[in-house]
């Protein structure tokens, strides 16, 4: 009677699959050059196609040391625990080779988000007493009004003020003003509030509504995050003393259904007529409100002048200082150090002259001080027409047929935009000025030299 003699069983390959040991070069790790690598379709493998990586091996991100400049981050060696991320209907590229294994379909690495408060809701209790918040992390970096506005839609921005200055808004125990930044983890002291009810779209008074009609009929440009007006001359940006319709206030009619209200970006005086920017979101507030504060916004402002500035191009730098009284305040040409005095710097160029005696010129303020121009123009002699404030020339009479306004247009505005591109907007002449283009034979569609004006 024979006897079968059984033979030892093949030792289990990587895979667990029983087979011959696998030769080096085709996944074996001998340790010899070509170890670790699978070839498709060999035995050993444990599926059609490849076999699994080794254990220990990590997946590149893309745009890593593979051939890939897609995604952020390229060149950066890959970190333990990176997650390959897959862009479009294609296999993520990795170091195993070609046709191994089944092509995964990766997920993206997290990303961390942080919940954004929700501002107080339209319909909210009013708040009756002293309260004190926590200024949270999406806060940071806030302006006080602009953080009181989020916190309570419907809030004006006259109450706003009358209780910074008044003193009864605190920051960490002390006075603010409106325009200090807040930081995370402050504790901010709001008295008790007077809410005004925003109105809900399809809800306006008649008055609402041709308010609303207004703004439409100002508006150079528009879309879901930005908003350009025209503002007349003679309509005031934002409330003050004896002012009781503004663009502030006439913005309360754009208001959103979670009640948000566009933001101003930046102002421009009572009597200058032109491009007035204005943030419809809070993203974009926060961006168009960083392009101007690291300049690189551009705007171009048009003015009519007494005299003929010599150079015809220049360059005016000074500081400036405000002089205030009980009725009025007014900028001043200061002296560095002085107390208040803040650097300004304006380009300007003669476009066209009527004679000697009036010049169409374009002003580029580099700065952004409070009436800049104005000031700078009556510091070199040359007073913009119609100033009630700056025009100090004596004996100097205004040519038949001018209005007796000032003559000052914001004409240009040239921003990034939040999303991506150029806002690029230009606002025509106001009425009082295009008449005085008119009869003095300037041609206002001519090319403008300050248009590529040097950077500081």
């Amino acid at each position: 009677m024979s006897r079968r003699v059984k033979k030892p069983l093949a030792k289990r390959g990587p895979d667990g699959a029983r087979g011959k040991p696998a030769r080096a070069g085709l996944g074996a790790k001998t340790g010899k050059p070509g170890a670790g690598k699978a070839v498709a379709g060999k035995p050993g493998t444990g599926k059609p196609g490849g076999a699994k990586p080794p254990r220990d091996a990590k997946p590149l991100r893309a745009g890593g040391p593979s051939k890939s400049s897609r995604g952020e981050g390229a060149g950066r060696p890959p970190r333990s625990g990176d997650k390959p991320i897959r862009f479009g209907a294609g296999p993520a590229r990795s170091s195993r080779a070609a046709g191994e294994g089944r092509p995964r379909v990766a997920q993206p690495a997290p990303v961390e988000t942080r919940e954004r408060p929700e501002p107080a809701k339209p319909d909210a209790p009013l708040p009756t007493k002293v309260e004190t918040v926590t200024v949270t992390a999406d806060e940071n970096g806030m302006r006080v009004d602009r953080f009181l506005e989020a916190r309570f839609p419907g809030l004006s921005f006259s109450h706003i003020q009358r209780i910074v200055r008044k003193g009864e808004l605190r920051v960490n125990g002390k006075r603010a003003d409106s325009k200090d930044r807040l930081e995370e983890g402050q504790s901010v002291r709001i008295p008790p509030l007077k809410l005004d009810t925003p109105k809900l779209p399809g809800h306006l008074s008649e008055a609402e509504q041709k308010t609303l009609q207004t703004l439409k009929a100002m508006t150079l440009f528009e879309d879901a995050d930005v908003l350009v007006l025209n503002k007349p001359a003679g309509l005031a940006v934002q409330g003050g003393s004896g002012t009781t319709r503004h663009i502030d206030q006439m913005l309360e009619v754009l208001r959103d259904a979670k009640g948000q209200k566009p933001r101003l970006v930046h102002r421009i005086d009572k009597e200058t007529a032109g491009c007035l920017l204005v943030a419809k979101t809070r993203f974009a507030a926060t961006a168009l409100t960083g392009s101007f504060r690291h300049r690189s916004a551009r705007k171009i402002y048009w003015a009519l002048v007494a005299g003929v500035p010599k150079p015809k191009q220049g360059r005016i730098s000074t500081y400036l200082a405000k002089d205030e009284s009980e009725e009025d305040s007014i900028m001043r040409v200061a002296k560095h150090g002085d107390d208040g005095a803040s650097h300004a710097v304006t380009y300007y160029a003669v476009v066209e002259t009527s004679g000697q005696k009036l010049a169409w010129v374009s002003l580029k303020p580099v700065t952004g001080r409070t009436h800049q121009l104005r000031a700078h123009m009556a510091h070199i002699g040359h007073a913009i027409v119609g100033d009630p404030k700056y025009f100090n020339i004596e004996n100097w009479q205004l040519p038949g047929g001018l209005q007796n306004r000032l003559h000052l247009l914001a004409r240009r505005i040239v921003i990034p935009h939040p999303r991506g591109g150029v806002i690029d907007v230009s606002a025509p002449l106001p009425p009082h000025m295009l008449q005085s283009w008119n009869l003095l034979g300037l041609e206002h569609d001519r090319f403008d030299p300050i248009e590529h004006a040097p950077e500081e």
